[in-house]
């Protein structure tokens, strides 16, 4: 924790240095009805991170994908996901981050309507709840949300500029819906190749409303379908194909499958796909309940790209009896990491009581020793 204190110490403090390649950390953001002075600073917590352009404006349509997007995990993986893959066509060493400036939360809104089948529920009504669940199952709203990025370039005469904008699309995997009022809820799975023929004719009308807004004619946009997991899922569904359309161009030409999901620790989709680590998980859980009664088990969730595994987030919940207890725990956590967890993967692993994180233990990929922070 004191290492990030004091990284974003020097932030703020080298906010009225120079960035690179330019005179000063001042920019004039012009929105096309006025003229702002605003500051990007000259240094990231990582080169990977896009520096961020301050004040902090926030999405013209933020509220929306609280309203769509029912499980919070998905929502946030569906913005951080939409960054990580747009590091691929918008350079973080060159552009600068702007939450979405262009689509306002009364045209996602309608976005979604119009691209949703229609029902009428006032005939459904007046129909028997099954057969008025079959409407329902033969019309799934597919689409839930549209979300927006922004990527900045400076420009002349210290004006940043649109380099290009980034859309994520959420589709359902899980179609929850209520035929009538007052009736049960009804669930139906979406399969996935039914979610994908739907989501790239999604992608293609939202496009060309896209192009039809004054500031994104001309601007390459850069598209993904993300695959929603179902609303009570303890881990986010993932993006499943992207695009980039060039400026200037009306029609998505082809699209790239991308290949990553989030997998629960312990779990049988865990242990039927990724054997090794779920056994590693398991043995890690065994050997702290061995030693420490109060403990009730890991729960773990990896990341994977292609089947190798990126990310691995362990949290221990365990009640303590007091300071020092937390400090043994710890010493033994860490020790158990060191001997059983290979290195080529990111690890954190949360040590947590009923009221807060307690500790926390970090490796890089690729890094022999972990990072410990007691937090109390």
């Amino acid at each position: 924790m004191k290492k990030i204190s004091i990284v974003l110490l020097c932030t703020l403090l080298l906010l009225t240095s120079c960035i690179p390649n330019r005179n000063d950390d001042e920019v004039l953001q012009n929105d096309e009805t006025e003229t702002k002075t605003s500051i990007v600073p000259s240094h990231r917590l990582s080169e990977e991170e896009y520096r961020i352009v301050l004040p902090y404006e926030t999405s013209k349509a933020r509220g929306v994908i609280v309203n769509q997007v029912a499980n919070r995990v998905d929502i946030y993986e569906m913005e951080e996901g939409l960054r990580r893959h747009s590091k691929e066509v918008f350079n973080p060493d060159e552009l600068y981050f702007q939450e979405g400036q262009y689509l306002t939360e009364d045209m996602v809104f309608d976005m979604i309507t119009e691209m949703n089948p229609k029902i009428d529920r006032d005939k459904t009504e007046d129909m028997d709840l099954e057969e008025a669940a079959d409407v329902f199952r033969d019309n799934p709203r597919y689409l839930s949300h549209i979300l927006e990025q922004n990527y900045l370039k400076p420009g002349e005469d210290n004006v940043v500029e649109l380099a290009g904008v980034s859309i994520g699309i959420a589709l359902k995997s899980v179609y929850r819906f209520q035929p009538q009022i007052g009736s049960p809820y009804f669930e139906e799975e979406i399969p996935f190749q039914e979610m994908m023929e739907q989501g790239k004719e999604i992608a293609q009308k939202v496009l060309e409303q896209l192009r039809s807004i004054e500031g994104l004619t001309n601007v390459p946009l850069f598209i993904a379908l993300y695959r929603e997991e179902s609303q009570a899922s303890p881990v986010p569904g993932n993006y499943v194909a992207k695009t980039l359309v060039p400026a200037g161009d009306f029609s998505i030409k082809d699209w790239e499958s991308i290949n990553e999901e989030y997998v629960l620790f312990p779990s049988d989709e865990g242990k039927e796909k990724y054997l090794e680590d779920h056994e590693i998980i398991t043995s890690f859980g065994s050997e702290i309940a061995s030693f420490f009664p109060n403990y009730v088990g890991v729960v773990g969730e990896g990341f994977y790209i292609d089947e190798e595994l990126q990310t691995l987030t362990i949290e221990i919940p365990i009640e303590f009896n007091g300071s020092a207890e937390i400090v043994g725990f710890t010493q033994y956590v860490y020790g158990l990491i060191q001997d059983m967890f290979p290195n080529y993967y990111d690890l954190e692993v949360r040590v947590t009581s009923s009221e807060k994180i307690e500790s926390l233990l970090t490796r890089d990929a690729g890094e022999d020793e972990v990072n410990v922070h007691i937090l109390h």
